[in-house]
């Protein structure tokens, strides 16, 4: 899907509403809709990229910026106690929107494996 009608492009612009919790140089956090934990927050970056798979060098910042955000959200929501990342490249991992994006889930023990 062309970055113009992607969901999460659209809630980077605005044109989609979403419970927005955080932005920061280029990035966005916003909550999922369909929380699997007590926490559970979206981080992208602005620029669309579909998936992992489909970053360069040229991404290495940005992806860098994306754990460093994840971890100052992680503390804002007290989750110092342990959360999770996860980012899910491809329909098979799970991927259901083709931008990339991090979950970051915490407020409950996590169990392994995930899936």
């Amino acid at each position: 899907m062309a970055g113009t009608e992607c969901l999460f492009c659209r809630i980077a612009r605005r044109e989609v509403k979403a419970e927005i919790v955080g932005e920061t140089d280029g990035l966005v956090a916003f909550k999922d809709i369909n929380p699997q934990a007590p926490t559970h927050v979206l981080l992208i970056p602005t620029e669309h990229l579909p998936r992992l798979a489909d970053a360069t060098e040229a991404h290495t910042p940005v992806l860098g910026r994306l754990l460093q955000f994840a971890n100052r959200l992680a503390r804002q929501y007290g989750l110092e106690a342990g959360y999770r990342v996860v980012l899910n490249n491809g329909a098979q991992a799970g991927q259901t929107v083709f931008h990339l994006h991090l979950h970051l889930l915490g407020g409950r023990p996590m169990t392994w494996p995930p899936g």
